[in-house]
């Protein structure tokens, strides 16, 4: 026996097909979601850069600053970025060109409208790297470096907002989940940065992702698990596939990048994090990453948008 079926009834069944296969797509089209690079370069005097800060967008607002190198603010304030729509700080790790620009952002706060407590984050301490908690108190805290600021950290005293420092563990392997609204949250997971303590970050909007390797050679082979499926990776390429010593111990190679994207099953890959010893070289490092990743790799540079594939 066979079943004859109606073509407006075949048309409705094509049309909720493709809602369907495309509502992640256009959820995210719909409100907006974007990366912006705030920093693209190192800790070099001679880039040309800002150091290492990124932004998410979500509807037109500043949601998720990752990392806050040095000249990040001056392009936070270029992008026009509202530091009252934050709803988290997050570092991947202390090392200045990551770090160094925080208070800058805090006492720039104070002429802001921000009435919201607000949420930083980054990896525990070890025994060469404050804690998050301890970096923010020895910053800004009662005996910090920039003690006058002390009113954002010390709830006993009065301010708009306070600062509220979470560390994440520094275990090896396991995935951290912070939940910040009903459609964003963050996940992170310990890297291999030498001795230093350090983490990737996942930034979770709506049925989107976008994450951050921050700096790590992947000896530990976890971030293509916290990367799984995303729709932007963004990637560190602050050395070339010929190094050798502690940079090698320290940072990715090219193909080592291209291992993880693919693995990973990246939608796209933003490189930042671009260093004397790379710029110039970007055919050498798209070369070497396609040996093993066939999606979209873009070139960062300060302010660049990359919006949700």
């Amino acid at each position: 026996m066979t079943h004859s079926v109606s073509l407006p009834h075949v048309l409705l069944l094509i049309l909720l097909a493709f809602s369907s296969a495309t509502y992640s797509e256009s959820n995210c089209a719909q409100n907006n979601v974007k990366l912006q690079v705030l920093g693209s370069g190192g800790p070099e005097l001679g880039d040309k850069r800002a150091s290492s800060g990124y932004l998410i967008w979500i509807n037109g607002k500043a949601s998720v600053l990752i990392d806050a190198g040095a000249g990040s603010s001056l392009n936070f304030e270029k992008s026009s970025a509202k530091f009252e729509d934050l709803q988290a700080i997050v570092f991947s790790h202390f090392h200045v060109d990551h770090s160094v620009d925080f208070p800058t952002y805090i006492k720039g706060s104070f002429f802001t409208s921000r009435q919201n407590d607000l949420p930083v984050f980054g990896p525990e301490g070890n025994a060469l790297m404050p804690s998050t908690t301890e970096f923010v108190n020895k910053t800004l805290g009662d005996d910090g470096a920039f003690s006058y600021l002390q009113n954002f950290v010390n709830t006993e005293q009065p301010s708009s907002y306070h600062i509220q420092s979470h560390n994440v563990p520094l275990t090896p392997h396991k995935i951290q989940h912070y939940p910040l609204t009903d459609n964003l949250s963050l996940s992170a997971i310990p890297v291999h940065h030498g001795p230093l303590a350090a983490v990737a970050w996942r930034v979770n909007v709506f049925d989107c992702s976008i994450t951050f390797t921050g700096d790590m050679n992947n000896q530990y082979k976890t971030l293509a698990k916290l990367a799984k499926n995303t729709d932007i990776l963004v990637m560190h390429n602050a050395i070339a596939e010929s190094a050798k010593g502690v940079a090698a111990n320290l940072h990715m190679k090219p193909a080592e990048m291209g291992k993880i994207a693919n693995k990973a099953n990246a939608k796209s890959v933003v490189i930042s994090h671009r260093m004397l010893r790379t710029l110039g070289h970007e055919a050498e490092t798209k070369q070497f990453m396609e040996k093993n990743y066939r999606g979209p790799i873009n070139f960062a540079d300060d302010l660049d948008v990359f919006l949700i594939p």
